[in-house]
Order: C-alpha cells, then sequence, then structure tokens
C-alpha cells in the first residue's frame, strides 16, 4: 500500500534540496549561505566556485542538486533561477575530550549542520 504523499508545501515555482549533517558549525556555514542568498543561481554557483571556504564544496553540491530538482522535477526554467532561501540548522554535536594537566580533561566539541536550499523561478519582467 505505502503512505499518502503529502502535499507539497512550496509553490509551483520553487524547489528545494536539504542535506543533513554536514561536519562544520552552523555559525561558520552560515556565513557561506548568507553569500549565495538572493543571488541568481548561476552567480552563486561561480561564487562557490571561487570560494576560499572549505565547506563551499559541499554548498555547491546541494544548490546543484536544487537545479537539477527544479529543472527535472518541476520543469522550471534554469536561467531564471534565483536563490530564494538559504538557511542552516543545528544538527547533533559530537562531544570528545582530551586528556589535560593534573588528571582534567578538555571538551571537544564537533558541531554536524543541516543545509537547506530554496530556489525560485523569478517572474519575466518585460
Amino acid at each position: 500500500m505505502g503512505k499518502q504523499s503529502a502535499p507539497r508545501t512550496l509553490p509551483d515555482n520553487a524547489a528545494k534540496s536539504f542535506s543533513a549533517s554536514i561536519r562544520i558549525s552552523p555559525r561558520k556555514l552560515n556565513l557561506v549561505a548568507a553569500m549565495i542568498r538572493g543571488k541568481s543561481a548561476e552567480a552563486a554557483l561561480s561564487a562557490l566556485t571561487f570560494s576560499a571556504r572549505r565547506i563551499s564544496n559541499d554548498v555547491k553540491k546541494v544548490l546543484e542538486s536544487a537545479i537539477a530538482n527544479a529543472e527535472n522535477n518541476h520543469q522550471l526554467d534554469v536561467d531564471r533561477l534565483v536563490v530564494a532561501e538559504a538557511y542552516v540548522g543545528k544538527a547533533l554535536v559530537m562531544k570528545r575530550w582530551r586528556a589535560r594537566a593534573r588528571g582534567r580533561v578538555g571538551k571537544i566539541q564537533k558541531p554536524f549542520s543541516n543545509l537547506t536550499i530554496v530556489v525560485r523561478e523569478r517572474e519575466e519582467t518585460e
């Protein structure tokens, strides 16, 4: 049988892509997400390609996935896509420790993040 498909939460001119458990803190990932927010999809891809940040390659993959979803699943025009939303959420935090002097420990936290990118087709302005 299977479950009924959930109703679509996005409008008809939008598509999204989600990546869970990216191994970087949400604060650092949000810097890269803010870099592409509101840009056209093409400009965002080129900005991520030439970014010096390590995580920009993972963000680029999620953006390419959102563009592919828009093109293949929703038949949107790739040339008119804009990064409407790019938001970061907090995921799990691995807790580790390192031995320090006099029998104490130093806490090490290794945070993970979730990333959601929504691309939207902009209206024709003629």
